[in-house]
């Protein structure tokens, strides 16, 4: 039998999960992102953690296919990031050190590219080999699969789909500095931003309280058949189905997976993004599905174990 090791590292926590190479999850467990001195610890206590559970269950180093790991920066396809404000690292080869470190093979990706690498695996975009995971969280994150692998790009920023612009009139700025970015309106933020702006003007009754709104307020008074939820659900929903359908005019994707803590609404979140899709998307990219993801915190370390699969 052999395995290998799966590491989803986060501004907080790193989860870290260990697989058969079928994709069984043996074990997984997290440990603290000691994030102190420019992040010098992270790798160490990663590669620390990683031999302990190896002596635990008693694997034989022959039996181990390597380490994938998933990071909240681009990423190059030399396994270098750049510079990641979440973790320090200003220049970090990761890959390097890692395998330094361990004595182990690692392959390293985006977070973002290897959650949906786990989603094509095991999760929404299971049996397909081109798909695109929409990740609805803080921001907009994504990855892009085609033919099975990332689309990692020439500075590790492929499927960076958060700042594709949606509204060229927009006058606030996007957090990377440019505006109209599909982050400002569909991510948890995008939606809060929403709302406040519709409540500023609105005179008839809501549930929704416009100082201490959330995402998940405005699903959840969708559901209860609120008339101004819904109207900001469908403003979230235009912008992200009118961008989703610029990117499957270049990626052609057989299913669109919706992940990220926006996700939680559940199923009454797809018909607000599928309906504005259909309107703008070009012919031959009508038949596509739209899915929940469904591995939720585990997808991560499901792509980075695949991830070093595919690198085996």
């Amino acid at each position: 039998m052999k395995y290998c090791f799966g590491v989803d590292i986060g501004g907080t926590t790193v989860k870290i999960g260990l697989f058969e190479e079928n994709g069984t999850i043996v074990d997984k467990w997290e440990i603290t992102t000691d994030t102190s001195e420019e992040g010098k610890y992270i790798l160490p206590n990663i590669a620390a953690s990683i031999g302990g559970k190896t002596e635990e269950h008693g694997l034989a180093k022959e039996s181990i296919v390597g380490i994938g790991v998933g990071v909240p920066a681009p990423v190059t396809a030399e396994g270098v990031v750049n510079g990641s404000a979440n973790l320090g690292w200003t220049y970090k080869e990761v890959k390097k050190e890692l395998e330094e470190l361990t004595g182990l093979k690692a392959a390293i990706g985006n977070d973002a590219n290897v959650a949906a690498l786990g989603e094509m695996w095991k999760g929404g975009g299971a049996g397909e080999k081109n798909m695109i995971m929409v990740t609805l969280g803080t921001g907009v994150g994504g990855g892009i699969i085609i033919n099975g692998k990332v689309l990692v790009g020439e500075h590790g920023a492929g499927g960076e789909i958060g700042h594709i612009c949606v509204n060229y009139q927009e006058t606030d700025h996007c957090g990377c500095g440019n505006r109209g970015c599909l982050e400002q309106y569909g991510s948890a933020t995008g939606i809060v931003r929403l709302a406040r702006q519709k409540l500023e003007q609105e005179t008839r009754p809501t549930s929704l309280n416009k100082e201490n709104v959330t995402a998940k307020d405005v699903f959840d008074a969708v559901k209860a058949g609120d008339e101004v939820a819904k109207e900001i659900a469908v403003e979230f929903g235009r912008y992200l189905g009118y961008g989703l359908a610029n990117l499957a005019a270049v990626a052609d994707p057989a299913v669109f997976v919706i992940g990220g803590g926006v996700s939680k609404a559940g199923e009454v979140l797809i018909p607000y993004i599928k309906e504005p899709y259909m309107e703008r998307a070009f012919f031959a990219d009508k038949d596509v599905r739209f899915v929940l993801a469904k591995l939720g915190n585990d997808a991560g370390i499901c792509g980075a174990a695949k991830l070093i699969l595919d690198n085996e």
